[in-house]
């Protein structure tokens, strides 16, 4: 009997290490799966290989490094979302989440004033469509709301706002979360966060205001279901001088540039240590970018950073 016992126990201590080495692998899989780091090295592989050619020719967010680095805007205690740049006052509009608010910011992230937004429900997004004119989102009545840039202190009022609702699915907290706009193509581009995941594309909202109703809504689903590392989709940004699209995700934590044809171009981690952040950016919810390329980016709860261009 005693030589069973220790043959059992023999053949214990051989299988503990067996286990042990099972318990990381299938640890370390669970976080690649988890983030995508397979996905994140081919793309960073890719990337790399065609940086000599893509880089001329776009934003090319892998250098890009951060200079204010998890400011808490004053004044704001939770809930900062959107973010726009407005070129004619060469300041940035941000949109604050319960209470609604419409903030101005200068580009080092200082409060400029509030504006709080009467009647309107659940704003997290906000573009600048030039001419004065901002389009706020409201993600669970799926609304497009857009309204004259305010020139004297006090509220906006709902009523006073042209709008269009989409509601082309039920009515959650999983609607219409950013918003980004091409003048030149009079196209709004907006991200609904997940369940599913969704980016359109609004053909004419410009046009329409002026009186010629010719909208045309186009579901953008080929140019981002290969994104699987994108588990979700915060925030949107048309870039003006190159004519790509930028793309925030909130759950994997970094930034995507696509192509005029919807094809990944270049993308940026946010995660601590990079980009020179000193830790990992927690919530992103809005970015931008101004007429000089540098970029912006809020996150919750009161968090803004700005990045420039290496």
């Amino acid at each position: 009997m005693l030589a069973i016992a220790r043959a059992r126990l023999e053949r214990i201590k051989t299988l503990r290490p067996a286990w042990a080495y099972g318990c990381v692998f299938f640890g370390l899989l669970y976080v690649v799966t988890a983030t995508h780091l397979d996905e994140r090295l081919f793309y960073t592989l890719k990337t790399t290989w065609h940086e000599s050619s893509w880089e001329r020719h776009s934003l090319w967010l892998p250098e890009y490094r951060v200079k204010i680095d998890a400011l808490q805007v004053a004044t704001v205690e939770d809930n900062l979302s959107g973010l726009t740049y407005d070129e004619r006052r060469d300041h940035l509009w941000g949109v604050v989440n319960n209470p609604e608010e419409l903030l101005a910011l200068d580009k080092d992230g200082g409060f400029l004033a509030r504006y709080p937004l009467r009647g309107f429900q659940d704003v997290e997004g906000v573009t600048y469509l030039g001419d004065d004119l901002l389009v706020l989102t409201e993600e669970r009545k799926q609304s497009l709301l857009i309204v004259q840039v305010p020139k004297i202190a006090g509220p906006l009022q709902r009523t006073d706002a042209r709008s269009i609702t989409l509601a082309l699915n039920d009515e959650d907290n999983t609607g219409f979360e950013g918003v980004g706009y091409d003048r030149a193509g009079d196209r709004l581009f907006v991200v609904k966060e997940h369940s599913p995941r969704k980016l359109y594309e609004i053909q004419g909202i410009k046009r329409s205001l002026a009186g010629d109703m010719n909208i045309k809504i186009i579901d953008r689903e080929a140019w981002i279901e290969k994104l699987d590392m994108a588990s979700d989709l915060s925030s949107v940004h048309f870039d003006e001088r190159t004519g790509h699209l930028v793309l925030l995700s909130d759950e994997a934590k970094m930034m995507l540039e696509l192509d005029a044809e919807g094809e990944l171009v270049s993308f940026r981690s946010l995660w601590s240590g990079f980009a020179g952040l000193e830790r990992s950016v927690p919530q992103a919810e809005g970015m931008t970018f101004d007429a000089q390329g540098n970029l912006y980016l809020v996150s919750e709860p009161n968090l803004f950073y700005a990045f420039e261009h290496e």
